[in-house]
Parts: structure tokens; C-alpha cells; sequence
């Protein structure tokens, strides 16, 4: 065996299989926005991705697949883990003004809300009926609520002088108020139900946010 052999097929297979997952996932998205969590299958999931039942079955049970599903649609990654470990947001994170932050963070997650609006109402539907899913989906909005609240923080940091006179009280609020604001859920009702074009979602969604974090630290002042 030539030297080195070994270790290049275990990275092709590595890398195979991460691209086998990933064709999975993004297949569980479409079915599971498309029928919804109680009528979507394993063997639905498996056609729509071109795989054996088999296969999807390594990635499930089927409530980790809508979760890892939502995931990889909104932030491009299946995993527990911070939105902000995501290099787009770290890139975003480093700037050193805090407009800038908020000019190109903001269409960044009206792109994700636009991607997984769908998705996300499945997810809060399923969470209601299902114990396991609600589990999941209270974990989902505990991260999500603690990414807002790490937002709020880097903003003051970067020296937005509304968020520097909140206290933590007003920060927790804030941070739940933007978590609000900033959900799929507004961009399903806006876009999906209103007929909003992106574009005009994406310059409220700014503008919404900007006033939020000027109001806080008005109400805080007074």
C-alpha cells in the first residue's frame, strides 16, 4: 500500500458523508415545509434526497432531523451551537462600528428568516403536540434568546450610548424585544401573509431595530 493511502480515502469517505448528510437535511427542510411534521416520513425525506430509508435513519430520529434541518437552513450549519460562531457573523462581529454591525447583520437575518419562515412554522407547530420537539424547540429559543443577548452586549461595547446606560434588567428586555422583532415569525407574517417584498421587510426590520435600541435607552434615562 502506498504511503498516505489510508488516511485520503477516510478523508473522502469523511467527506462523503458530510455531503450525504447535508443532502439529507436540506431534503427534510422541503418535505417538512412542504406537509408539515406529522405527515412528512423517513421515507419521504429519503426520496427527496435520492437515499435509502437506511440512510436517513442514521440522521434521525425524525425530530432531530427538523431540528438540524432548521439549523443548517438558517445558519448554514446543523449543530447546537451559537449563530455566532458562524464566520459571517464573527466577520460581522469584528466591526468596529456599531451602525456598520447593524447594516450588514440585519439583511443577514432577513435572508435566514426568509429561508426558513417555512420551516419555522412547522417547527412551532409540531412543538405543541410533540413533548420531544417542544424540548427541542425550548433549547432553540433559549440559544437564540442568549445570541440577542450577546448582540445587545457587542453593540454597547462597539460604543452605541443608548445600550450603555441600560442596565441589565434593560439589556435582558432589549435583547427579548430584537429576539421578537428579528423572528421568523415577523417575516412570515409581513412577507408570507402581508405581501411585503424582501426588500421592504429588510429596510423596516433596520429601521424597527434601530428605534428599539434608541428607545431603550430613552425609557432607561427616564
Amino acid at each position: 500500500m502506498v504511503p498516505g493511502t489510508r488516511p485520503y480515502r477516510s478523508t473522502l469517505r469523511q467527506e462523503h458523508a458530510q455531503q450525504t448528510r447535508r443532502r439529507i437535511l436540506e431534503a427534510a427542510a422541503d418535505v417538512f415545509s412542504a406537509r408539515g411534521y406529522a405527515s412528512a416520513s423517513l421515507a419521504d425525506i429519503a426520496a427527496a434526497a435520492g437515499v435509502s430509508v437506511e440512510s436517513v435513519k442514521v440522521h434521525g430520529p425524525k425530530r432531530a432531523l427538523l431540528l438540524s434541518a432548521f439549523e443548517l437552513t438558517f445558519g448554514g450549519e446543523a449543530g447546537e451551537s451559537s449563530i455566532t460562531q458562524r464566520p459571517e457573523i464573527a466577520a460581522i462581529a469584528a466591526l468596529d462600528d456599531p451602525e456598520r454591525i447593524l447594516a450588514e447583520l440585519i439583511p443577514f437575518m432577513a435572508a435566514a428568516n426568509a429561508r426558513t419562515s417555512g420551516l419555522w412554522a412547522t417547527f412551532t407547530a409540531a412543538a405543541r403536540d410533540d413533548a420531544e420537539v417542544g424540548a427541542a424547540f425550548a433549547g432553540l429559543l433559549e440559544r437564540r434568546h442568549a445570541d440577542y443577548a450577546a448582540m445587545v452586549g457587542l453593540l454597547g461595547e462597539r460604543g452605541t450610548a443608548s445600550i450603555a446606560r441600560l442596565d441589565a434588567k434593560g439589556r435582558r428586555e432589549l435583547a427579548d424585544a430584537l429576539s421578537f422583532v428579528m423572528s421568523p415569525e415577523g417575516h412570515q407574517q409581513l412577507v408570507g401573509e402581508s405581501g411585503w417584498s424582501f426588500r421592504r421587510y429588510t429596510a423596516w426590520l433596520l429601521a424597527t431595530v434601530r428605534t428599539l435600541i434608541a428607545a431603550a435607552g430613552a425609557e432607561q434615562k427616564g
